[in-house]
């Protein structure tokens, strides 16, 4: 390979683009200079776009574009872009689109060729280096593809627009809107309920992913009705999926999704906006199930993203943690052969740890039968059973058994940690530690998510130009950094209402509203309701398929953006009684209403919108310092619902002073009367209760405020 001439990723950014600088593909950005080039020169675009998690992106890069030979037929035919899909979701999103309208499916990498103008017209995922499985080879699709460019130029340039069109149509989303319905709220909980596996917990068959919203809408829906069902659903699903080998035993934490359905063997990547959202689950499954586990599991997420995806200096939380340490290896630094753990361990060790995590001679991996993934097969009360040990004392060696793996696994190469800080996972990340930590009395974790997000606000929001999808790079590049998309805003508006919800900071609060205008001002559709995933009122005039307006409707990795923007002008409006929030927030899910119970768990977050649109919300203002208000603290935070925000203000004499005018106004009347006690004021839809002074009283009208009267756990 040709290393003396880099190409134009040299200056690039992202960690994913600068790794194929040395390439012999002449590689560009996505950038309006890259698509005149097209142009000037009449040839098509090869568009690659791919993620420095992802494996199979490496094995092309590797396999194809580091090839003299197909970097020649690529050089001399087409114009090559590589695009991050972190770092530019919305190219992405619009990409992926088209190839699904074309081949029924697609993912990463991606590859999609493209007119000059940058319209799809042909494409795929992972083309192999030689013909295979019926596939053929990368070099002959290039060369049929340069020859059909040449010879049939028309039908190619027709085909493209249809494509175009009907991704217009596709992600505008069309035809939906129609009159809310709170009923929308439990069609989905059924049916996220129909399409569990109630053997192994989860949603379908594999591949298996979270569905963390949909999980959140069960907890909730748990919380609300008691139905034993739900609960036997969620307690499932969060107990299998922690004791799966998709979750990392060792170092805690969750992989991306699992091959198999029973969450026994993983796609080895750790995404930050899957632990966000995973952690979250474990707390609210702990809040309304007090099963103890969920409360061990969420502390272990905490415990990894402390370790491994945060830059405790600065604040910030990274972006994904690799699979591999080389093309060659999948999952080898995660997982263990029978030598390797009996190396590690004493004999009494490995036979309590062969047993708690299924170490055997044979493992689950199809390229390497020897490799163990490490997942929870026996309970340290079956071990000790069957091993005639005392509780004690195989508690003691499985302890000691861990403690010896991971410290051995660290001895081991490691995989490549993409330390890019985006601005939305950012977002989400601290939105879950604080709600976790509030809830775990994780103090310490509090103050580092809030340390990050006043980076955040530091780096990546400037109020006359908005916020950026990148608040830092590992490496510099902050002149480059893309515009915010609607995800980054929604996510950012609900991590700063946590943070004033966790620390009564009204600077939180102002962040947060000035945020949701400029969020408002740059994405929402004033005619027919429902944000846009890009700014519309940026100056630069969008190319190629970013011309196709989309309105993000459906969870995928993470929450789905309207659900979300929806969620945050909902909770901004409990907190200062602006009615147009209300209205827009309605209008948003009016928007997507006439199509939202035909996705059932891909509109997960849609429900949590719905549920906060549907209900009145519940306000608990803990009043005072001392054990009392501790006590009376604690059990406001205790119960879960969607639909509660529980506040401390800690000075008896001027509330207010710590509170947004209109919910200053609602609780004065009963403030005035508390005489410098601590007292709980428990408010609904802008009126409060008496005061309330004793913990006992508190859990039965919150019981009654919240779940009707009814006792969940």
């Amino acid at each position: 390979m040709n290393t003396s001439q880099p190409n134009a990723l040299a200056h690039a950014s992202s960690a994913y683009l600068r790794s194929a600088m040395n390439q012999p593909t002449h590689w560009h950005e996505w950038s309006p200079e890259a698509l005149a080039l097209a142009k000037k020169e009449d040839k098509p675009i090869l568009l690659d776009i791919g993620a420095v998690w992802c494996h199979w992106c490496h094995v092309m890069d590797r396999e194809s574009y580091e090839s003299e030979e197909i970097a020649a037929i690529l050089n001399t035919h087409f114009v090559a872009i590589k695009v991050d899909r972190d770092e530019r979701p919305d190219v992405d999103a619009r990409y992926q689109a088209a190839v699904a309208g074309i081949t029924g499916q697609s993912g990463w990498p991606l590859t999609v060729f493209l007119t000059p103008e940058g319209k799809p017209f042909y494409g795929g995922s992972y083309f192999p280096s030689r013909d295979a499985s019926g596939h053929p080879a990368f070099q002959r699709v290039l060369l049929a593809i340069a020859q059909a460019f040449r010879e049939k130029r028309d039908e190619l340039e027709a085909s493209s627009q249809s494509l175009m069109n009907a991704l217009a149509d596709a992600e505008g989303l069309r035809e939906s809107a129609a009159n809310f319905s709170p009923r929308i709220v439990e069609q989905l909980a059924q049916a996220a309920l129909l399409s569990s596996d109630r053997e192994n917990g989860g949603f379908g068959n594999a591949p298996k992913f979270f569905h963390s919203p949909a999980i959140d809408l069960l907890i909730d829906w748990y919380a609300s009705t008691g139905k034993a069902q739900v609960g036997k659903v969620i307690t499932t699903t969060l107990e299998k999926m922690a004791r799966g080998g998709v979750y990392d035993q060792l170092a805690g934490g969750f992989h991306r999704y699992s091959v198999d359905n029973r969450w026994r063997v993983p796609h080895f990547e750790k995404m930050s906006y899957d632990n966000s959202e995973l952690l979250k689950n474990y707390v609210h499954g702990w809040q309304a199930t007090g099963n103890p586990f969920f409360a061990e599991v969420a502390r272990d997420i905490l415990r990894w993203f402390r370790e491994w995806l945060s830059d405790r200096d600065r604040g910030g939380y990274y972006g994904s943690q690799d699979a591999d340490v080389g093309l060659d290896d999948d999952g080898d630094f995660f997982t263990w052969t029978l030598a390797e753990a009996s190396a590690a361990l004493s004999p009494e060790e490995l036979a309590v740890a062969a047993a708690h995590y299924d170490i055997r001679k044979h493992g689950e991996m199809q390229h390497r039968p020897e490799r163990n993934v490490l997942w929870v097969r026996d309970s340290v009360e079956q071990i000790a059973a069957s091993q005639n040990r005392t509780l004690e004392a195989t508690a003691e060696l499985l302890a000691s058994a861990k403690k010896k793996l991971y410290s051995a696994r660290l001895q081991r190469p490691m995989p490549f940690i993409d330390r890019t800080l985006y601005t939305g996972w950012n977002a989400l990340c601290i939105s879950a530690v604080l709600q976790a930590a509030r809830v775990l009395g994780e103090n310490e974790e509090q103050e580092f998510a809030l340390r990050s997000l006043d980076r955040l606000l530091s780096e990546a929001w400037q109020p006359a130009r908005g916020l950026l999808h990148v608040t830092a790079y590992a490496e510099g590049g902050l002149s480059q950094r893309p515009a915010g998309l609607l995800d980054d805003y929604a996510f950012t508006v609900l991590a700063c209402l946590d943070a004033y919800e966790a620390t009564s900071t009204l600077r939180y609060l102002k962040s947060a509203e000035e945020i949701t205008a400029r969020m408002i001002a740059g994405f929402y559709d004033e005619t027919s309701g429902g944000f846009f995933d890009l700014d519309i009122t940026l100056p630069d005039e969008p190319i190629g398929a970013l011309g196709a307006r989309r309105k993000p409707f459906q969870d995928s990795a993470t929450p789905a953006g309207n659900s979300a923007a929806a969620i945050a002008l909902l909770r901004l409006h409990a907190f200062n009684g602006d009615a147009r929030l209300h209205q827009r927030a309605e209008d948003t899910l009016k928007a997507f209403a006439g199509i939202a119970g035909q996705f059932g768990i891909a509109a997960g977050t849609y429900g949590l919108a719905s549920t906060w649109m549907a209900r009145a919300h519940t306000q608990v203002i803990v009043i005072g310092e001392g054990s009392d208000a501790d006590t009376l603290y604690a059990e406001a935070l205790a119960p879960f619902a969607l639909n509660k925000v529980v506040l401390r203000v800690k000075n008896p004499v001027s509330p207010q002073a710590e509170l947004p005018p209109a919910l200053a106004d609602t609780i004065a009347a009963a403030a005035g009367t508390t005489e410098g006690r601590a007292v709980a004021l428990l408010c609904s839809d802008f009126a409060c209760q008496p005061p309330i002074y004793n913990s006992n009283e508190l859990r039965v009208a919150l019981r009654n405020t919240i779940y009707g009267g009814r006792l969940v756990a």
